[in-house]
This record gives structure tokens, C-alpha cells and sequence, in this order.
């Protein structure tokens, strides 16, 4: 006698279906994802296949996950992925992606006063464009600096450090190599703002020439875009500079220049919270934005 009712199929149910595998294709195009974050000029709207592949990563969490790891195997942190930054990422300190403070100053400057002075205007520059917590967290915030104004800043940060150490009776003509802000402020302020050679240009070893040359880095790093003449140059800011000062707002050294309190207007605070008492807030040779010491 047969179980088979009239009309019912003896078949077993069909199983549910699984987790789409991962292709090559899949796996090339993640690896392509994150080339295109590499580029940091490149934005998605400028480019069809990058604004697909944000658009993958964003409505397919398999290939996000894929684009994440492929990430983080070259050692890479992923710090947003949308049409406004693209892929912006940040590279970890053992990342063959790392940019290291020491690699750009030597090019930059031969001197080891001048090295130290680099990493400063890059502290500056990311403290003026994001003066308060609320620039740093509104992604429609658009900073503006000159260079002009960066190396006022500098000046005026020397003269309030100047200040502090007279009135704590502290040594106020510490040696150049020294860490720390306290020590940097006799080195800023001995070095000629501009100067100029013969032909008017400004002098690669002025304070501004300093400034000069770190902005032109962020320009080319994808983090500024100059916009004028102005103030001896004048920037905005990106999306991608904007993610890369969140990851390092942590700094101590920049936490201590924005304690200054030179930059926010009265009744703000900075967009860097001093350090607890008792930190240490050595500005080390080498710090700076966006670089690992």
C-alpha cells in the first residue's frame, strides 16, 4: 500500500539557499575598491565604476566585508566609505601605506630644527580648520585656512607658551632638540617669517616657507584644496582631511597646542580636549598630521 496521497509529491521540502559564494570577481573588485581609496584626489562622482563600487559596498554587506578585509590585510582602517569621502582610509603604523613624519621632513628639510617645525605647522593646520567639536563632527563643515593666518597662529601659540613659562619660572630658552611645545616656541619665533630670495620668492626655511610646504603635502595627500592666492595661499578643506583629524584627535601634542586656547571663539571650547592631569604631553620629534611618529 502506498504513503503517496493522490496529488502529493514524495520529494523532501527544498533547502533554503545558502550564502552567495565569494567570486574572483568579487575579490578583484573589492581589491579595486580600495585602490580607488588609495587615490586620495579621486572622488566617486568623477568616476562611474568608483561611485558603483560605493554603491556595492553600501547595499551588499558581503562585499563590504570583502572590501574590509582586503583592507585590512595591507593594513589599512577603513574610516568611512560614502559618495561624499569615497573609500577614505588611514594606514596603520605597520602599513607599507604608512606615511611617517621623518620620510616627508627629510625631504622636506635637512635640518632637525626645521623637521620639528614641519610636524608643528601640521599640527596647526588641522587645529585651525577644525577649531571646535562641532566642526570635526559635522561632515558638512568646510574649513578655510591661509597660510598666513597658520603661521600667525604659530606665533601667537609662542608667545602665550612664552608667557606660561615666564610665569612658572621655568627655563625659557630650552635646547632645540628638546620635546614638547614648551621647547618648540624659541625655535619658531628665532626663524624670519618670510624672507625672500632675489627673486621675491618665499624662503623655503622661513616659517612661512614651512607652512607653504606642509599645505602643498595636504593638497597633494587629497586633504586640502587650494582656493586663492590670498594670505600667501589659502585652503579648504575635504571630506577625507575632516576623517583623518577625527582618528587623530587623540594626539596629546595637539591637544596641548589647542589648550592654548588661541583658536576658538570666546565661550568655545577647542576641538581637542586638554589631556587628563598628569599625561604626559611631550611633542616628540616626528608627531604630526597625518603621520605616525
Amino acid at each position: 500500500m502506498s504513503d503517496q496521497r493522490d496529488g502529493e509529491s514524495t520529494q523532501p521540502p527544498a533547502a533554503a539557499p545558502g550564502p552567495a559564494a565569494v567570486t574572483p570577481g568579487d575579490a578583484a573588485d573589492a581589491a579595486r575598491l580600495v585602490s580607488f581609496g588609495l587615490q586620495p584626489k579621486l572622488l566617486p562622482a568623477r568616476d562611474i565604476e568608483y561611485a558603483e563600487l560605493i554603491r556595492r559596498y553600501r547595499e551588499e554587506p558581503l562585499f563590504s566585508r570583502l572590501a574590509d578585509a582586503v583592507a585590512a590585510g595591507l593594513g589599512l582602517v577603513v574610516l568611512e566609505v560614502s559618495a561624499r569621502a569615497g573609500m577614505a582610509l588611514a594606514a596603520g603604523e605597520d602599513s607599507v601605506f604608512a606615511v611617517r613624519m621623518g620620510d616627508y621632513s627629510r625631504r622636506a628639510a635637512s635640518d632637525a630644527g626645521d623637521r620639528f617645525l614641519h610636524g608643528l605647522a601640521h599640527l596647526a593646520t588641522a587645529a585651525m580648520a577644525f577649531p571646535r567639536p562641532e566642526d570635526l563632527a559635522d561632515d558638512a563643515y568646510i574649513g578655510r585656512v591661509t597660510v598666513n593666518g597658520i603661521d600667525g597662529f604659530l606665533r601667537q601659540a609662542c608667545r602665550r607658551l612664552e608667557e606660561r613659562a615666564e610665569e612658572q619660572g621655568e627655563n625659557t630658552d630650552p635646547a632645540t632638540d628638546a620635546p614638547g611645545l614648551e621647547a618648540a616656541w624659541r625655535v619658531y619665533v628665532r626663524r624670519s617669517s618670510t624672507g625672500a630670495t632675489k627673486d621675491a620668492r618665499r624662503l623655503a626655511g622661513s616659517t612661512t616657507g614651512i607652512v607653504g610646504k606642509a599645505v602643498s603635502f595636504l593638497v597633494d595627500s587629497g586633504f586640502l584644496q587650494r582656493t586663492g592666492d590670498e594670505s600667501g595661499g589659502t585652503y579648504r578643506t575635504t571630506a577625507r582631511y575632516q576623517l583623518q583629524v577625527r582618528d587623530m584627535a587623540g594626539s596629546a601634542a595637539m591637544a596641548e597646542l589647542l589648550d592654548l586656547g588661541i583658536v576658538p571663539r570666546p565661550g568655545e571650547s577647542a576641538a581637542l580636549m586638554p589631556a587628563e592631569e598628569g599625561e604626559d604631553l611631550g611633542l616628540v620629534a616626528g608627531a604630526g598630521l597625518p603621520f605616525h611618529s
